[in-house]
């Protein structure tokens, strides 16, 4: 599972090239998840539109880096309080086996507000890969 913000896929290069050599290593499907509200945002004006969006994102991801892809939008009311929850939850109804996601290089802010990759690794049942993106 590859949790995937779109407004921000331009920066996911590392932790999708990690997933995508993963994938390939132990003939492996990955999942792409991605979290929306159900009110317009800067990526999708609704659900229907970002799960497309997801969907062809995923789709394009299969075709560049010759891997089984799928998507898998998930509607949050909040997805700023709700994101680690929100995935742990999707990783529990795919039945990943692995979640691979990007972080971020640490700050004086994480410092005070941990990053979602630390939370969410401490929380999932399975392992979690944190890719720092630079």
């Amino acid at each position: 599972m590859v949790p995937v913000d779109l407004a921000h896929a331009a920066r996911l290069d590392k932790a999708l090239q990690m997933a995508s050599d993963l994938a390939h290593l132990y003939q492996a499907e990955v999942v792409f998840v991605g979290i929306t509200t159900s009110q317009p945002s800067s990526v999708a004006h609704n659900p229907q539109e970002f799960a497309a969006k997801l969907d062809s994102f995923a789709a394009d991801q299969a075709g560049k880096r010759r891997i089984s892809a799928s998507a898998r939008t998930v509607v949050s009311h909040d997805p700023a309080v709700d994101l680690e929850a929100t995935l742990l939850k999707a990783c529990s109804d795919i039945g990943a086996e692995l979640i691979v996601m990007a972080s971020h290089v640490p700050s004086v802010r994480d410092y005070l507000f941990h990053a979602h990759g630390g939370r969410v690794a401490e929380k999932a049942p399975v392992s979690v890969l944190v890719v720092r993106e630079s």
